[in-house]
Order: C-alpha cells, then structure tokens, then sequence
C-alpha cells in the first residue's frame, strides 16, 4: 500500500486523503460531508479514504494524531493538513484552489 499511496499522491491533480476509523463518529460525519465535496468538485480532484487500523504505517509516516485528518497533496507534496471535521464549503473551495 506504501508504494500505491506515493503513486497516489504524485497526482497531477489535487487528492485530498481522510484518515479515519470504523469506530470514529466524527469520521463518519466527515464521510457524509465529502461525499457533498465529491459532488461539487466532480473530476478536478480524487478523494481518498485510508483506515488508520488497516495501514497504521501510512498513519504514522505522516504523523495522524487524532481522526478525522485530512490532507490535501499535488504531485508528492503535502498541501494543507487539518484535523476534526470539516465543512463542504471549506473542503470545496481547498480542492478547488490547489487545482
């Protein structure tokens, strides 16, 4: 998964990633807000999910501390970081500003 992540990243277009877990209510919360941000941002950028119990490795590599945390990257780099739930509008206008 580590190789697929770094390839993943690497996308010219913008991938905004959610660290989350099954057990998390907030991240569940978080889920129903980006399917909306997927919504509005149509194929200007993927987002990805990534259960931090499944790949703990990819977690810990990028220092998630609490879930939800989102991170935005474009072509390897880290754009913006933010923990706890963020709203569509916020989330929204990220992706489309980095795209």
């Amino acid at each position: 998964m580590s190789q697929k992540f770094q390839e993943l990243i690497l996308s010219e277009r913008p991938v905004l990633i959610d660290f989350f877990a099954s057990w998390c209510q907030p991240c569940k919360v978080q889920s129903s807000v980006l399917n909306s941000v997927k919504e509005n941002i149509k194929d200007q950028a993927r987002i990805v999910k990534i259960d931090i119990d499944i790949y703990p490795q990819i977690a810990a590599q990028y220092s998630v501390r609490s879930v939800p945390t989102l991170m935005i990257f474009k072509k390897g780099e880290l754009l913006w970081k933010g923990s706890g739930v963020h709203d569509v509008k916020t989330l929204t206008e990220l992706l489309e500003n980095y795209s």
